[in-house]
């Protein structure tokens, strides 16, 4: 059997999909890497709402999905961008997302660490911008998770400088419960970020961050660094205190930064671990017998990929996530929350399905054909 697939130029060609799946198992958390996986929501289709309007979420596949990668030995990072926190889940919906993924956590025994932001607000002063980030941190450990500090847009748009990062996450370090991640995200994720810590040049970003971290001895589990850039992220995590880990957040670059060399190696929290969950598994569970070649064998292959997913505008990744996690069968419906479903072209999805396919990533290739020539058909191309 084959499928026709639309390709950039307007045409379509004919695609021989794979016959068998990857072989993946689930299994036991790694001994040689953490690595999280940052999950997507799934939207309920049955809603009315509309533009604007609060998500309404599927809960019960949402966590299904959330289950699905902690049978897998990944941890989950819940509330993350990837969960479309300010692209269509606003702060109450990402609050009950939080308690019940948390609440999930602990009864099947996954580790999960969650998000901590300012989305609930708009503007505002330094004071307000501490406000929120507490409002939220609370929320996180009350559910007894792990807290990942997030980039803030309401701290962007009000710092005057670097001083003004310093005193707010400082602020907010000497509060928390536990060690938690610091998240650097990068504009091409959210162009409201550009500039973060106080200043556009990135080395000198860079100084801010690790100060940030050194000024706060034992208060710091890592740092997640998304700004899809290899060397930088390398350098930066040679230079982190001991005992502080460095979260690749790179979804261009994750196998040689994961495998690391011989001054070190990065652990992940990576959107598109929340696709490739299984076969990212497996890799890892290669690279834990010192196997370091077979785990890039496996993972090598997905980066064309993840590429794909993520080129700009990056922020749009999500859209490449959720048609994936249909395709799978992890969900019944290719609907996202804000409607996200419409953020990527048709044949943006088709080549998102043809790698995916190649890789191995669907359980029942059958049922991804079928509902890929469902979106086809949808799109006008006869099945």
């Amino acid at each position: 059997m084959t499928i026709r697939l639309p390709a950039a130029d307007g045409t379509l060609r004919a695609y021989e999909p794979r016959a068998e799946p990857l072989p993946v198992a689930p299994g036991a958390p790694f001994t040689s890497r953490t690595v999280f996986s940052a999950a997507h929501v799934v939207a309920d289709p049955y809603a009315d709402v509309s533009p604007g309007s609060p998500a309404a979420v599927d809960w019960d596949t949402t966590l299904a999905f959330r289950r699905h990668l902690w049978s897998h030995g990944l941890a989950v990072a819940e509330a993350m961008d990837t969960a479309q926190r300010g692209m269509g889940l606003d702060w109450a919906g990402a609050a009950e997302l939080i308690r019940r993924s948390a609440a999930e956590a602990k009864a099947v025994g996954g580790r999960i660490a969650c998000g901590v932001g300012t989305d609930q607000l708009t503007g505002g002063t330094l004071a307000d911008v501490r406000a929120a980030y507490e409002e939220q941190l609370a929320v996180v450990e009350g559910a007894g998770a792990q807290a990942i500090l997030m980039a803030s847009r309401a701290l962007a748009a009000t710092a005057r400088g670097p001083e003004d990062y310093l005193e707010a996450y400082g602020h907010l370090l000497r509060q928390c419960a536990e060690p938690v991640v610091l998240h650097w995200l990068g504009p091409m994720f959210d162009p409201a970020l550009e500039g973060y810590w106080g200043t556009t040049d990135l080395d000198a970003a860079t100084e801010v961050f690790l100060d940030v971290v050194a000024a706060h001895p034992g208060k710091v589990d890592g740092v997640k660094i998304s700004l899809l850039d290899a060397r930088r992220e390398i350098e930066l995590r040679r230079r982190l205190p001991r005992g502080v880990r460095c979260y690749t957040g790179d979804d261009f670059h994750y196998p040689e930064l994961i495998a690391g060399d011989d001054r070190g190696f990065s652990h992940a929290l990576l959107g598109v671990f929340d696709p490739l969950g299984p076969l990212a598994a497996r890799a890892v569970r290669v690279l834990d017998t010192g196997d370091t070649a077979g785990f890039r064998e496996l993972l090598d292959p997905t980066v064309e990929l993840a590429r794909h997913l993520f080129r700009h505008p990056t922020r749009f990744y999500k859209t490449g996530v959720v048609l994936l996690a249909w395709l799978a069968g992890h969900q019944s419906h290719f609907a996202m929350v804000g409607g996200l479903q419409s953020a990527r072209s048709l044949p943006h999805l088709a080549r998102a399905y043809e790698l995916a396919d190649s890789l191995g990533l669907f359980p029942d290739p059958a049922l991804a054909e079928d509902r890929m020539k469902t979106l086809l058909a949808l799109y006008g191309v006869a099945r």
